[in-house]
């Protein structure tokens, strides 16, 4: 078991002092009420197009994000979980109180036909790389995100303060997870939030958690995460998002909705762990925040998401179209994630 983490230490060792170097040289329930809210249809494109702000060529003309959104994606060993989210729980941050800073939490991935905080990982004997656990955080602008990166909160809340606190921070992830993170970056596209009525407490800019039963068990969900991981190729990428852009969206009107956003991924973003955009990852994924499963099945099961998806109750109403053609390389992989440690202002995400 020893010679297996100090090989897991070793491998990780090169990158996460890289890390602690760049940091260093870095120095010189839910209300009717609505934050951001747009009707997707053609008729907003136009004022939604915005060519300096697309992750891919300009010449493009992608639609303009809306947010900016850092994620962190962590394939945490069986059994680990609640000593990894007791870390997250105790970790000193004081995220809530950085400009620019909407919404936050830390999600695992689970199986919606299982109980809620199992814990259970329906991908754990897949081998599956994607990542177990991740960590979200939706920043207004893409400059809010950079300067919280490269400023003293960032190296606080990644034990870089010091050597002894990141060495102490690498043997502990180490000891926790199988091989370093894999951060992802996303243009936060065709925003839609609550908001909330109920803002969970924070102490200096982080979640104020008290349980016994911290690091023994996995913290209470505090919402649900439905993803939907979409394979598209830059040729394709303005004509899907025109199709999102085009749809009615009646979220609004949902009991139990708290955030969507359509997810770009940022292919250019760099920065210590940054690996290029692989075929295995999706480069695009819509990612919806419900306050629970309740919600997300209610919505399912009802009218909104079968016009969303083109469904209609009445056959009368039918008419004969010609099918799309698909614009992904590979069909749409759903995912789903429970969300813990809640971080929100008061407009929401």
């Amino acid at each position: 078991m020893m010679k297996v983490f100090f090989l897991q230490l070793l491998f990780v060792l090169p990158s996460l002092t890289q890390s602690f170097q760049s940091n260093i040289d870095l120095k010189h329930t839910f209300s009717p009420k609505f934050s951001t809210l747009k009707r997707w249809n053609s008729a907003e494109v136009a004022n939604t197009v915005n060519e300096e702000s697309a992750t891919d060529s300009p010449k493009e003309n992608l639609l303009s994000r809306d947010r900016y959104i850092a994620s962190n994606r962590f394939t945490v060993r069986p059994g680990k979980g609640p000593k990894f989210e007791k870390r997250w729980a105790t970790r000193k941050s004081r995220l809530s109180s950085l400009d620019g800073f909407r919404y936050f939490h830390l999600m695992r991935r689970v199986s919606l036909e299982d109980e809620p905080d199992t814990g259970t990982d329906p991908l754990a004997e897949s081998g599956d790389t994607f990542g177990n656990y991740v960590s979200f955080t939706i920043w207004q602008e893409k400059k809010n995100f950079n300067a919280w990166r490269k400023g003293e909160a960032f190296k606080e809340a990644h034990g870089g303060t010091s050597i002894k606190a990141f060495l102490g921070t690498m043997i502990k992830s180490a000891m926790l997870l199988k091989g370093p993170p894999r951060p992802a970056f996303y243009d936060g596209l065709l925003q839609q939030s609550m908001a909330p009525d109920y803002i969970p407490e924070t102490v200096d800019g982080w979640r104020n958690i008290e349980s016994d039963t911290l690091g023994k068990e996995i913290l209470p969900s505090e919402c649900l995460v439905a993803c939907n991981q979409f394979f598209v190729s830059p040729e394709n990428a303005k004509e899907f998002e025109l199709r999102w852009a085009g749809r009615e969206s009646t979220l609004k009107e949902c009991e139990g909705f708290i955030s969507f956003g359509l997810l770009r991924r940022d292919a250019k973003a760099k920065g210590h762990g940054v690996a290029p955009l692989g075929e295995d990852e999706p480069t695009y994924m819509s990612t919806t925040i419900w306050k629970d499963r309740g919600s997300f099945q209610k919505w399912r099961e009802g009218s909104a998401f079968q016009k969303a998806h083109g469904a209609s109750g009445d056959k009368g109403d039918e008419e004969k179209k010609e099918p799309r053609k698909p614009l992904w390389s590979k069909p749409p992989s759903p995912i789903f994630y429970e969300g813990t440690l809640v971080i929100t202002n008061e407009e929401g995400a």
